[in-house]
């Protein structure tokens, strides 16, 4: 990879190397020019000169050697390829990712390294960080202590490895990706700009139709799959709008995404939320126990089948003269919604095509980048065919939220997806990467597609707040934890429900009134500080570049 890309190693290796570093000349007054490093019981201040000398010689300043014991060799290459670390993000792009929920929390988890008794070790680090941006060759380590306001800069080395370690590779070059997908959008000010379009509604408020659940136990002789649903649904519902079913992630349940079920249907909407035995949290409790496999590799081929069977059903009662929902269900019109693990299914149902002969290949080996979704895609590799197609052509849109896609799908297999197709990355999620699993996805899907970026979106933001109590007091790992969910994620839920309204509205007689929502002026006009979102239909041919660069290496 080239050096520009591979400096983004992360801004945790930043931090995570500070300690060894100084400006040198022409030092500003404010600049650290103290740098101690602290090791367990040991401190030790390290001179520019012998900064320096590491930086050209690669080895350890002679005054960390007695100390060098205490460190992995893989610490030790890590902090001195640091000392030529350069990031280049601008003051604006730095700015604006300091700013969004991910941000601040990060800077929170790095002060928890700095050794300051006036307590403010998070507007130090910003000061420093925003400041040091402003430098001729972009943000460096030099230039963040040079830009640091204090006169001495005292770290904590292990603690900086230990949350350091708490972001995984592919989560900073996200950070850059989403903040450049769209520069057009960048405001030019702090205080962003106004559209240059009005909005006549609001599609985030609910509609005026009260909401009835339906629940349903669907059993599949066939298939030996009982399937439990949620049918959403209101008197205002009518064969004009499309049949929605959503698709939960691996080790979840169907009411995941509860709060978005509510607001299709208070629209005229029906939404049939489905729970997939083999796959639900049902069966990974029972898979702790030892009862059962924590999934088995027919469910890549049982998910989408489960709502083929779904939708069979929901025409059964269409046509039942003493059921509700009796000529309410357009089931040959319908549209999917999946998270994670359904959103992968949501792609499948939708076209594209399961292609094992690669994964199975490179799930003997090394993953490119290791995450919770591409295991739970090795999966699939004990399937006996290499090749599967399951789309059910009544799926007539799909919305795929954080979908895993990276392993699944082969070379070719998304560019047989024959919908309108809606693909959300959050830029922050560790268990599905948005490079690796959502964006590189989207550009082999054809036209038209919407994709839709929530910087500073973790993989669980957008789930119903009932559904992720677990999270709190959760470690912060490189593969998991570290969700912002509940409240601080309450801005994503709000843009989610205004943008799967619109898209739904797309297959209705008021598709022109909605239109205008599934727009870049939108994500612009409906971004917040802590989360600036972002929609474009084509990923621009520069970016593309360096995401390929980054997932092929």
């Amino acid at each position: 990879m080239r050096r520009s890309w591979g400096s983004l190693k992360t801004i945790a290796g930043f931090f995570g190397a500070i300690a060894l570093t100084q400006f040198g000349a022409n030092t500003p007054a404010i600049a650290a020019d103290t740098v101690v490093v602290r090791l367990g019981l040991f401190t030790e201040t390290i001179s520019v000169a012998e900064l320096q000398k590491a930086a050209k010689t690669g080895e350890l300043p002679g005054s960390l050697q007695p100390y060098a014991k205490g460190l992995s060799e893989q610490q030790s290459r890590f902090l001195l390829g640091a000392l030529g670390m350069n990031i280049r993000m601008d003051v604006v792009t730095v700015n604006k990712l300091l700013n969004t929920q991910i941000g601040t929390t990060i800077l929170s988890d790095f002060a928890t390294a700095l050794a300051r008794k006036d307590k403010a070790g998070v507007q130090a680090l910003r000061a420093g960080l925003v400041l040091g941006s402003t430098a001729p060759s972009g943000l460096s380590i030099l230039s963040f202590i040079a830009a640091y306001p204090s006169k001495r800069l005292e770290i904590d080395l292990p603690q900086a490895f230990i949350v350091a370690g708490s972001l995984n590779t592919a989560f900073w070059r996200t950070q850059q990706f989403m903040l450049a997908i769209a520069p057009q959008l960048d405001p030019k000010t702090p205080q962003g700009r106004t559209p240059q379009i009005s909005f006549p509604f609001d599609p985030s408020q609910p509609g005026i139709a009260q909401v009835k659940i339906l629940n349903l136990s669907l059993n599949d002789q066939k298939r030996d799959r009982k399937i439990p649903v949620d049918v959403y649904w209101s008197t205002a519902a009518t064969t004009n709008k499309p049949v929605i079913v959503f698709s939960h992630g691996f080790s979840s349940v169907r009411t995941d995404l509860h709060y978005l079920a509510e607001h299709l249907a208070s629209h005229g909407y029906v939404v049939a939320a489905l729970e997939h035995p083999g796959s639900n949290q049902t069966n990974t409790n029972s898979a702790l126990q030892g009862k059962t496999s924590v999934m088995k590799p027919q469910e890549f081929l049982d998910r989408p089948q489960d709502i083929s069977f779904v939708l069979d059903e929901l025409e059964k009662l269409n046509q039942t003269s003493n059921s509700p929902l009796q000529g309410k269900l357009a089931t040959n019109n319908a549209m999917i919604i999946g998270h994670s693990f359904g959103g992968g299914t949501a792609l499948e149902i939708a076209g594209a095509e399961l292609q094992l002969e690669q994964l199975k290949q490179r799930c003997k080996k090394n993953l490119t980048t290791f995450s919770e979704g591409e295991v739970m895609q090795c999966i699939a590799q004990k399937l006996p065919e290499n090749t599967y197609q399951l789309r059910d052509t009544r799926i007539k849109q799909a919305i795929a939220l954080n979908p895993t896609t990276s392993l699944i799908f082969g070379e070719t297999g998304l560019t047989k997806v024959q919908i309108p197709t809606l693909v959300l990355a959050s830029s922050a999620d560790k268990t599905t990467p948005a490079l690796t699993e959502q964006i590189a996805g989207f550009d082999k899907i054809p036209s038209p597609k919407w994709l839709v970026g929530i910087v500073g979106g973790t993989h669980l933001s957008l789930k119903d707040p009932s559904t992720t109590l677990d999270q709190i007091g959760k470690p912060n790992t490189p593969i998991s934890g570290g969700e912002v969910v509940d409240e601080q994620a309450a801005d994503v839920r709000k843009y989610v429900k205004a943008i799967a309204l619109s898209f739904a509205f797309q297959m209705t007689p008021e598709a022109k009134n909605y239109a205008i929502f599934l727009t870049s002026d939108y994500a612009q006009f409906a971004s917040t500080a802590a989360f600036p979102f972002r929609l474009i239909t084509q990923i621009p041919p520069d970016a593309m570049a360096l995401v390929k660069e980054f997932v092929e290496k």
